[in-house]
């Protein structure tokens, strides 16, 4: 599946770029399903629009912000966040077209991420719960791009067989290749998974979940929130709750940003967010490895590629999917 192929993926938010790299002065440029999008702050607002100016194409990222507008920089036309044409430097009296207009698209602030929707939106950006509950902090931990597809990185994350072989040096365990527990139900916007595992517990990670143990059990309770949004809550023996949330957002076919962040029901003084953040960045390097030697192009149809157990999340997924574009009258676009 060709993810720029398949116009339903633009109903969908994704968390294209974080607050913190936008400016109200300086438009940020981005690529989300192949198109071209540009991003600035409008009185501590984000907002998206296409980045292309309507006049002679110009890149709008190459301009500048003025008072929450975008000024073009090859002749200076000013566009709002309505995208409509507020200024013209050469016209000097009359009315400005109402044809003088930029395209803009849904975009919303949320969890320290700019989300954008280029169409109409099928439904909300996924509800973190943990992000409203005053128990837990927010750790923002990295923003990069991988060559893997979106949908490999989401059957990644609810795959329990990978980590006794790849996660080798961060939890991996060669005593529990599968886990003990696999419990699957559908959602209308995706899927609910609980697992246990039994996994290693490494010098970093006693320290990080102050238990001095070498091996321990992970219980997780894992949601997909259609297309590519991952939440991975984590429980372990000791009452506490490390929560990830992954997103890959599609830059294009063969390429995805990761927008990973994780909160926790702990203090900064029981555990440094610069130690929880070095410890699930070793786990995603190892993952990134592998994914990044994967083919982008994912079959829908469950004969182009083998499975075994421990891939029923992933099946679901791929099911929902191809669902989902028979529903929007869509067939599965592939490379070959």
């Amino acid at each position: 599946m060709l993810v720029t192929k398949q116009p339903v993926f633009k109903r969908f938010w994704y968390p294209v770029i974080p607050i913190s790299q936008l400016s109200d002065s300086s438009p940020t440029a981005f690529t989300l399903l192949g198109q071209k999008i540009v991003l600035w702050l409008d009185d501590s607002k984000p907002v998206a629009a296409q980045d292309r100016c309507c006049h002679r194409s110009a890149q709008l990222s190459k301009g500048k912000v003025v008072n929450g507008e975008i000024q073009c920089p090859y002749h200076g036309w000013k566009f709002n966040a309505a995208g409509a044409c507020v200024d013209v430097p050469q016209q000097k009296t009359g009315i400005i077209s109402s044809n003088y207009k930029i395209c803009t698209y849904a975009c919303k602030e949320r969890y320290g991420y700019a989300w954008v929707c280029l169409g109409e939106p099928l439904c909300d950006i996924p509800n973190i719960a943990e992000a409203s509950d005053p128990q837990y902090r927010l750790i923002h931990e990295f923003y990069e791009p991988w060559k893997c597809a979106g949908l490999r990185v989401m059957e990644n994350e609810f795959d329990t067989a990978h980590p006794t072989f790849v996660h080798t040096t961060t939890f991996g365990s060669e005593e529990n290749p599968i886990p003990d527990r696999m419990e699957l139900e559908e959602r209308e916007w995706g899927i609910e998974f609980w697992t246990t595992l039994g996994v290693a517990n490494p010098e970093l990670q006693q320290q990080n979940l102050k238990l001095e143990l070498s091996k321990i059990v992970r219980t997780m309770h894992m949601t997909w929130y259609m297309p590519f949004t991952a939440q991975i809550r984590i429980a372990y023996p000791n009452g506490l709750v490390h929560a990830i949330v992954n997103t890959a957002v599609p830059i294009d076919d063969s390429t995805s940003q990761i927008v990973q962040f994780c909160l926790r029901n702990d203090t900064e003084a029981e555990t440094k967010a610069e130690n929880a953040r070095a410890f699930d960045r070793a786990v995603t390097l190892e993952d990134k490895a592998i994914l990044e030697t994967t083919d982008y192009d994912v079959p829908l149809d469950l004969t182009k590629e083998q499975h075994m157990m421990t891939d029923k999340p992933g099946i679901m997924m791929r099911r929902k999917i191809l669902a989902l574009l028979k529903a929007h009258g869509e067939v599965e676009q592939t490379s070959s």
